[in-house]
């Protein structure tokens, strides 16, 4: 399904959900009680500023008494083969972020990967599919990077651990070129990245990667991942503490302008292997 016709489809998803809310005489409030969330949250799936979770329509199919339709619809709207499902709903909300903050203690983020990099990465994690879905699975990480050429591109903070620019993802030609891409999007200012360095010790998120976005007129939502699942997070109570994580990530870190040269040093070093092998 093309974006546009899969942001109409969520439209009508939201309408549809208004005319069935406003039939069952609820308010927005009302709903979000029996569904376990905001009524501001409500309208913003009614608005189809926000996409609801799979289980967030399901509990609304039960409270409205309308036999699965919800449930159906967003199967239908999540279900993009390209991307992990517990992954599909994040793609959606990066593209209408309007900060993201995330910290990568072991490779480098999805929005920032090169094609390389990309392949090597999902080659090493499905050592027996075919070139096509390799192919398909770049081209969609690809995809998502073009948030950050968009005019509205949102602000992006990235902590690398130091640790990730030695993992040698694809040999030194393309880390080299990895890190290249990065130094680039650095100095053009499409980021803001610091690295973590070996000598911060134990840190504020030795669990694993971790990712917070922002929005216009929705609330703040964390994501973290593990390798077969992720959590999307919107308690707000939570997210608060995994803000606070990030705070101290950054605190940790080495300032920008130490960063870029330690990049672009490492950058230099897989030069120099490359031209040797």
């Amino acid at each position: 399904m093309a974006n546009g016709s899969r942001q109409a489809a969520w439209e009508f998803f939201g309408a549809e959900l208004k005319r069935r809310r406003e039939d069952a005489g609820f308010s927005q409030s009302v709903l979000g009680t029996r569904v376990f969330v905001s009524g501001g949250y409500i309208g913003q799936f009614e608005q189809a500023i926000r996409k609801p979770q799979l289980d967030v329509a399901q509990r609304i199919d039960a409270a409205l008494q309308t036999d699965g339709f919800f449930e159906r619809m967003c199967r239908k709207l999540i279900d993009d083969k390209r991307y992990a499902d517990y992954f599909a709903a994040v793609v959606q909300l990066e593209a209408l972020a309007t900060r993201i903050c995330e910290f990568a203690p072991t490779l480098i983020p999805g929005l920032l990967q090169t094609a390389e990099y990309a392949r090597a990465v999902t080659i090493a994690a499905n050592p027996f599919v075919t070139d096509e879905y390799v192919e398909e699975k770049v081209t969609a990480r690809l995809e998502r990077a073009r948030i950050l050429k968009d005019a509205t591109r949102p602000e992006y903070w990235v902590v690398l651990h130091e640790n990730v620019l030695y993992i040698p993802v694809g040999g030194p030609a393309a880390m080299a070129a990895q890190l290249d891409h990065l130094t680039q999007l650095m100095r053009e200012r499409q980021l803001l990245l610091m690295v973590l360095p070996y000598d911060a010790g134990a840190h504020a998120s030795m669990g694993g990667m971790l990712k917070l976005m922002e929005f216009e007129d929705a609330p703040p939502t964390g994501y973290t991942e593990t390798e077969y699942v992720g959590t999307l997070v919107d308690e707000p109570v939570v997210v608060k503490r995994a803000q606070r994580t990030y705070d101290l990530l950054r605190g940790a870190a080495m300032s920008p302008e130490a960063s870029l040269a330690l990049i672009e040093s490492a950058a230099e070093d897989y030069k120099r292997c490359a031209s040797t092998t």
